[in-house]
């Protein structure tokens, strides 16, 4: 085992792990994406810390695989899963709707974390309909999410805490491609502008910033690299010359959901290994001869 899977089977272990416990407790937790990777994390740590967690997927089976867990974990009456299109406001809407009827009338915390990398291709060989998918799911799946959590959160003179996954693809160029990158851009700039148009309802809203992590998501990167043998170079454009995992973004969505951040809003938070505190690399073409 070399050092960077002895530390992600380290990380993984959760034995790293120790904040005391209630962090959460008698919060209501509202998330998407949370078949498996950050989104699944997220949901099994909010639990664990107290929180009453709805977990939402466009794959029904493995949201309620997700839940199971969380049921061995703290009990039956801590979570419920339900399969949800976050392109599909009317979906959406109903999810909120049975997190209330299930959890109490409140939500205290908002994950939106589902999200696809879409198509891996230059820009001039997209179809506008494969533009379309990323921006649904990624853009328009945090709009309808935030828009119906955010109408009970007003209700609610603590307000609450609303968190959406962008990525350091959103924050830097050559971090992914053009449909993925400006999709996180786009997410980013929406938690801004929310947070400022919810002036003065104690609703904190934050963008939540990922380098590479190891999810099903990033599945073909780690795929490739395990071919050429070269899955140890993962990750070594970062200060840490490493990749992370789903458990290191859901110990920043706790603090972001948790009381821990209540002078925290409209930021965007990136956990990158640090790759976002230099300059983008270089392009590798030569340069042109003058």
């Amino acid at each position: 085992m070399n050092r960077v899977e002895g530390l992600t089977a380290h990380l993984c272990s959760g034995k790293q792990r120790n904040y005391g416990s209630g962090r959460m407790e008698g919060k209501v937790a509202f998330l998407t994406g949370c078949g498996s990777g950050i989104g699944k994390a997220s949901a099994i740590l909010l639990a664990k810390q107290g929180a009453k967690v709805f977990c939402c997927d466009i794959n029904e089976e493995a949201v309620q695989e997700t839940v199971k867990e969380i049921w061995a974990l703290v009990g039956n009456d801590m979570a419920k899963a339900m399969g949800c299109d976050v392109s599909n406001q009317k979906q959406v809407e109903n999810a909120v709707n049975t997190c209330l009827q299930t959890f109490g009338k409140r939500i205290d915390a908002c994950f939106a974390n589902a999200g696809v990398i879409g198509p891996l291709a230059p820009f001039y060989e997209l179809d506008q309909d494969e533009f379309d998918f990323v921006f649904d799911i990624n853009v328009k799946g945090v709009f309808n999410v935030f828009k119906y959590v955010a109408k009970v959160m007003m209700q609610q003179p603590d307000g609450g805490s609303m968190i959406a996954t962008a990525s350091v693809a959103g924050i830097r160029s050559g971090a992914g491609d053009m449909v993925y990158s400006s999709s996180k851009a786009a997410v980013i700039s929406m938690c801004k502008t929310m947070a400022n148009q919810l002036t003065g309802t104690n609703i904190r809203v934050n963008a939540i910033c990922p380098g590479l992590i190891e999810t099903g998501m990033t599945k073909m990167v780690f795929d490739m690299a395990d071919a050429r043998g070269t899955r140890g170079k993962i990750g070594q454009l970062n200060p840490l010359l490493r990749y992370g995992v789903p458990d290191e973004i859901a110990s920043a969505v706790l603090f972001l959901a948790s009381d821990d951040s209540s002078y925290v809003n409209g930021q965007e938070f990136a956990v990158c290994g640090g790759l976002t505190s230099s300059l983008p690399v270089a392009n590798r073409k030569k340069a042109v001869q003058m």
